[in-house]
């Protein structure tokens, strides 16, 4: 026999399922949007979501009342001016070092090696921000230490992603990394990969660098993969659609 509250407490717990379930439907629909869509249509979103379109529909009309979604005059979808605004929001409390060192510690701690974030300043690349290698010999580079733009990994791969024609700029393009071996200095090499941020504008390079007598070609190989994984999470930290990068690094050798 049921205690007394236990059936309102039963019927509070299924509305609260309910409330998460169709939440995350909600999103899912969201989701369905790629930065390359102008609109959807209601058949294009179901096959994305895998959800009824009558249940799409009801969704929609929460989304559209609260301006996350639009519904234009020939019946198709788009992101509403909220998600602007949210976004906008997102953006401003956004700190990029809170997002960047975390990432960097990570990627320093896997390869034992200094990273660093380089960012363009006209015709030449600055040092942003820098983690340490753990070995006592190390690359040896400090914040805000300005360096050539193209000459080393993190420069040229700055260079190519603000136009620079020809090679190897069409390579790094194609591959979104760039490995250099003794290119700016003959005894450092390192490898660097792009960081984007909404709009797909390039915020800056991720380095991972040493001595060339440690980091050879080989090791730098090695450590393209997590190099592009950590710049896709900090891609997608800052609001951008990272499956460039994340499809570089599954082209990478495991």
């Amino acid at each position: 026999m049921d205690l007394p509250g236990n059936s309102a407490d039963a019927e509070i717990r299924r509305t609260s399922v309910e409330g998460v379930a169709a939440l995350d439907r909600a999103i899912a629909i969201l989701d369905a949007f790629s930065t390359a869509d102008r609109s959807l249509s209601l058949a294009e979103i179901a096959m994305r979501t895998g959800l009824y379109k009558s249940t799409i529909l009801r969704l929609a009309n929460s989304l559209l009342r609260g301006q996350l979604l639009e519904r234009l005059d020939d019946g198709r979808y788009r992101v509403g001016p909220a998600a602007f605004r949210l976004g906008a929001l997102y953006q401003r409390s956004v700190v990029a070092v809170d997002i960047l060192l975390p990432i960097m510690r990570a990627l320093s701690e896997r390869s034992w090696e200094s990273v660093a974030f380089y960012v363009r300043s006209g015709d030449v690349r600055t040092c942003l921000y820098r983690v340490e290698s753990k070995h006592p010999i190390r690359y040896t580079i400090r914040e805000g230490d300005v360096l050539p733009l193209l000459a080393g990994s993190g420069g040229r791969v700055l260079a190519a992603f603000s136009g620079q024609q020809g090679e190897p700029y069409e390579t790094i393009r194609k591959t979104c990394n760039c490995l250099a071996v003794g290119d700016r200095d003959p005894e450092t090499a390192g490898v660097s990969a792009p960081v984007f941020g909404p709009g797909h504008a390039l915020l800056g390079a991720l380095t991972l660098a040493g001595p060339s007598t440690r980091v050879d070609a080989a090791f730098l190989e090695r450590m393209k993969r997590p190099l592009l994984e950590a710049a896709a999470r900090a891609t997608r930290a800052f609001g951008e659609d990272a499956s460039m990068l994340e499809q570089a690094s599954l082209a990478t050798e495991a």
